[in-house]
């Protein structure tokens, strides 16, 4: 699975579901947006396993991506997820800070549980090589794309103009021979990034009044660290996880299915709203003084009043074919449209590295 391939699923709601698996890491990189330590939290493997079991061949998502923390500490458990969500017709992922490359070998756990995954992500940016040398991460890449096996980098930078980016662009493009494609990012403002960088979302000049911006996040749930499930990815949210705002919470994989879980996402009139004309908007339609941020205003709408005027928003005659609307706009923009929007503009078109679309057969 390309990287290409799962980024086409990213406007579409309950097409995928991310997995939390440990929010410990041996890794202390001082832009760490989860603040991992070694000493981390971690819960009971039965939290996902039985989350991914609920999974059918009929009603199943797309995609699987498992993170943390780092995700290989527990290597079985990733492998076993992947085995499980592949019996059903669900591909896997899984994200990697690479700590083991410090080796110059891959454990085998590890390998076992890289086999198993549809896509194996790895993190590489200045701060995670002040710990794992950027050979070794790039030498590792380069023994698993010569095998077959499907790959990608996770880069950030400090801006698009930031010289780290181009550089480490520019190695790996030759190292890896063009094979493996790059969503590049840029650090932000939480987990031990907060501690000394200032919050850029502050600083973009936006109208007084608020204007429809759908939120393009708010699609794939994430089970968190203790299994409470999360409407959105952004790491304050998740952080917080059973103290999240009532309406990004969706449940618990203790207790709810995957189809309980899809079902309340999509069903949501807060999340759909939000989706659609994004939450600025619905809380200045609801009298309130919206943040200039999205995330910020979106904490404002588990309040009554939001609640009752996003539902009077989605039973509007013609909302529906709206929402259509703006998921198709989304889509429009492809995987490339997306890293440009949540990512680095300068180095969107990176993703589409090594891809080989299948030929269609000729209509006759």
């Amino acid at each position: 699975m390309h990287l290409m391939e799962m980024l086409r699923f990213r406007p579409v709601p309950g097409s995928a579901v991310y997995l939390g698996l440990t929010r410990r890491c041996p890794l202390t990189c001082r832009h760490c947006s989860t603040n991992s330590l070694i000493s981390s939290e971690e819960h009971d493997a039965g939290l996902f396993l039985g989350f991914v079991d609920t999974f059918t061949a009929e009603d199943h998502p797309e995609i699987v991506l498992m993170s943390g923390g780092e995700a290989l500490l527990r290597p079985r458990l990733v492998r076993d997820i992947a085995r499980r969500a592949s019996s059903v017709g669900t591909r896997s992922y899984v994200a990697s800070g690479m700590f083991f490359a410090r080796t110059g070998k891959i454990p085998r756990l590890i390998q076992e549980a890289i086999d198993e995954v549809d896509h194996f992500a790895a993190s590489l940016d200045v701060f995670h090589e002040e710990e794992v040398p950027r050979s070794a991460v790039l030498k590792i890449l380069r023994r698993l794309v010569d095998a077959g096996k499907d790959v990608s980098l996770q880069l950030v930078g400090m801006s698009d103009d930031d010289p780290y980016l181009a550089e480490a662009t520019a190695e790996a493009r030759d190292v890896l021979e063009d094979r493996v494609p790059m969503l590049v990012g840029l650090v932000g403002a939480s987990g031990r990034a907060a501690e000394w960088m200032p919050d850029r979302r502050t600083l973009t000049h936006l109208p007084l009044s608020a204007t429809a911006d759908p939120c393009g996040v708010a699609a794939w749930p994430i089970v968190t660290f203790d299994g409470t499930v999360i409407a959105c990815c952004n790491q304050a949210v998740v952080d917080q996880g059973r103290n999240a705002p009532a309406h990004l919470k969706l449940g618990h994989s203790a207790t709810d299915t995957w189809q309980t879980i899809r079902s309340r996402s999509r069903a949501s009139a807060t999340l759909r709203a939000v989706r659609t004309i994004g939450p600025r908007m619905i809380a200045q339609d609801a009298g309130l003084s919206p943040p200039a941020e999205q995330c910020a205003a979106c904490y404002a709408l588990s309040a009554e009043d939001p609640q009752r005027k996003a539902v009077d928003l989605v039973e509007r005659p013609g909302f529906a074919a709206m929402e259509l609307g703006v998921q198709q706009i989304l889509s429009s923009g492809g995987p490339v449209g997306y890293a440009r929007r949540y990512g680095s503009a300068r180095y969107a078109d990176m993703v589409t590295l090594g891809y080989r679309p299948q030929e269609q057969p000729c209509a006759v």
